[in-house]
């Protein structure tokens, strides 16, 4: 099987480390060996987190390298675009169409990129952007909680393994009772994905 590698980038509080760890549990229903590492930092205070995710016939190392990653998927659009470096020439890129203002921004500092900027940084990398408005497409469909699972199902149809695998996978990790929302929130990424997909 072809060496997969993922970056999953964020802000704490974001599920970033759920979503690495769904992508993980595919690769081992699917019969590949799979590797991360998550880098959660100053998490809890609203910090970056970062997880790489490698898949293949065998996998020596977690972290991936500069220009290596096949998919980016971005929670915040700053975190997806400090980590455009990684991303493949020609890789796929979903990120969400959001801000979370860091510390340099709130205290005056520095000023928050402006969109060209953001995602210019990873069109540079690939013509393959998806950006999507998760929260909002969340709370129109009353998943407001799970807008993680939504962007990893948009990712996920692009990647051409079945929904019900990933369905299987989020009902090994998720609790009962956040199951539901969780599935609705990611088949709704899937299918939103499907839709674009098909028109593109």
């Amino acid at each position: 099987m072809p060496k997969t590698d993922f970056i999953i980038a964020g802000v704490g509080g974001q599920g970033v480390i759920l979503a690495s760890d769904l992508l993980g549990e595919v690769a081992l229903a699917t019969g590949r060996d799979v590797k991360k590492a998550d880098v959660i930092g100053m998490a809890q205070r609203g910090g970056e987190v970062v997880s790489h995710i490698r898949w293949g016939d065998k996998v020596y190392s977690p972290l991936i390298k500069r220009g290596g990653a096949d998919y980016l998927l971005g929670m915040e659009k700053l975190e997806a675009a400090r980590w455009a470096a990684y991303l493949a020439p020609g890789g796929l890129a979903v990120v969400n169409d959001h801000s979370i203002l860091p510390m340099t921004v709130t205290t005056g500092g520095t000023a928050y990129p402006t969109d060209d900027v953001l995602f210019g940084a990873l069109r540079q990398r690939t013509d393959r952007v998806f950006v999507l408005d998760g929260q909002a497409l969340a709370q129109a469909n009353a998943v407001p909680g799970a807008v993680n699972l939504l962007l990893l199902g948009y990712m996920a149809w692009h990647m051409g393994i079945a929904e019900e695998l990933w369905l299987d996978a989020i009902a090994r990790r998720v609790p009962t009772r956040f199951l539901q929302a969780d599935q609705q929130a990611f088949l709704l990424g899937y299918h939103e994905a499907q839709k674009v997909g098909a028109t593109v």
